[in-house]
């Protein structure tokens, strides 16, 4: 997960590019002709000092390494966002970036 954070006009803007492959379940490999099965993010949270400042939840529909923007008020150059999605499968990724 690639995260950019920084100050604008007061407020902190988040680009988020989440890695994922979001398959649906519903696609067939085109060798075997099985169901590829589903694997996709289902909720993505970003925290700003322990309080949850922004959060998604995602369905099937989403496509392939999702893009996720979004602001909030309260935060300062240099504190710390910590970034969580969890999939349909249980897997979790988490990373932490600092606003600039």
């Amino acid at each position: 997960m690639k995260v950019k954070a920084k100050m604008k006009k007061g407020l902190v803007v988040v680009k988020v590019l989440a890695k994922h492959p979001m398959e649906t379940g519903m696609r067939k490999d085109k060798k075997t002709d099985e169901l590829i099965p589903a694997k996709y993010i289902q909720e993505l949270i970003c925290k700003h000092q322990d309080k949850v400042v922004f959060e998604a939840n995602f369905g099937r529909a989403i496509s392939k390494n999702p893009y996720v923007a979004f602001s909030f008020k309260g935060g300062q150059s240099g504190d710390t966002l910590s970034l969580t999605w969890v999939d349909n499968t249980g897997e979790t990724k988490a990373v932490e970036a600092v606003i600039k």
